[in-house]
């Protein structure tokens, strides 16, 4: 017998909200010119950067791939986790200006979710201030507590596209992956999930639209509202937006 749905567990950055163009991308940037550096990530390159999973990681990544000739500091580890701490403070600050909203359908459903007595958690690479940072200015300060679980950052080894971090948020509310569904928005994060066994939701975002999604329950551009559908890009549901009984319907299909 098919278990029921008890949790719905959501990514942040591009999911919840659109926050890697207009927030990460202009905070990083931002960390860059404060710390005398020449380096501007564009629209364009920070699209390419999004193949790795978190910050520290992503200015690896760049110097590596997009700025070798750039010469290393003896503390290496030390300067890039400054230049991402730096670059958190900026992200944290757009985020208690309200720069950012949540994008369309969001709060709707979590908050439905959260009347119904479904259980909520945030599985996600992103640091634990970003995520107070986004969720206290969107939802209110006291909507920290509306998630059971906040799995977010260094908390696991590996981050996504590895399974780590969805495992760590079921280890913690003692589900299993039968009893939840994901919400994502991009390849690593469906890797991430899938590998964890999770049924998935995709809403893509304008660096996602051509990400291979194969296996998700459905993918959406955006989760829509009553009066403002969301298109369907694959799966055969019939969804204009959606609701608690949909993401159910969706989980038992």
């Amino acid at each position: 017998m098919a278990k029921a749905l008890q949790a719905l567990i959501f990514d942040v950055d591009g999911t919840l909200a659109d926050t890697e163009r207009d927030g990460h991308r202009v905070a990083f940037n931002a960390a860059f010119k404060e710390a005398a550096l020449d380096w501007d990530w564009s629209e364009s390159l920070y699209g390419e950067l999004l193949a790795v999973t978190g910050g520290k990681e992503r200015i690896r990544f760049y110097l590596e791939k997009f700025n070798a000739e750039f010469e290393k500091p003896a503390q290496f580890d030390a300067f890039v986790a400054g230049l991402h701490a730096a670059k958190t403070t900026h992200f944290v600050e757009m985020m208690r200006r309200g720069e950012i909203p949540l994008r369309p359908g969001v709060e709707r459903l979590i908050k439905e979710a959260r009347a119904a007595k479904m259980r909520l958690a945030i599985a996600t690479t992103t640091t634990p201030a970003n995520v107070e940072a986004l969720v206290s200015s969107t939802l209110g300060c006291d909507a920290m507590q509306w998630f059971e679980v906040i799995a977010a950052g260094d908390i696991v080894p590996s981050k996504k596209p590895a399974p780590d971090i969805y495992q760590y948020a079921l280890a913690k509310m003692g589900l299993d992956a039968d009893q939840c569904i994901a919400f994502e928005d991009s390849l690593n994060g469906i890797l991430s999930s899938q590998a964890a066994g999770l049924k998935t939701i995709i809403t893509v975002n304008g660096y996602t639209c051509n990400d291979d999604f194969s296996g998700a329950v459905i993918v959406l551009d955006q989760m829509g509202e009553p009066a403002t559908p969301c298109k369907v890009l694959k799966g055969g549901a019939d969804v204009s937006y959606l609701d608690l009984a949909t993401v159910k319907k969706l989980f038992e299909a």
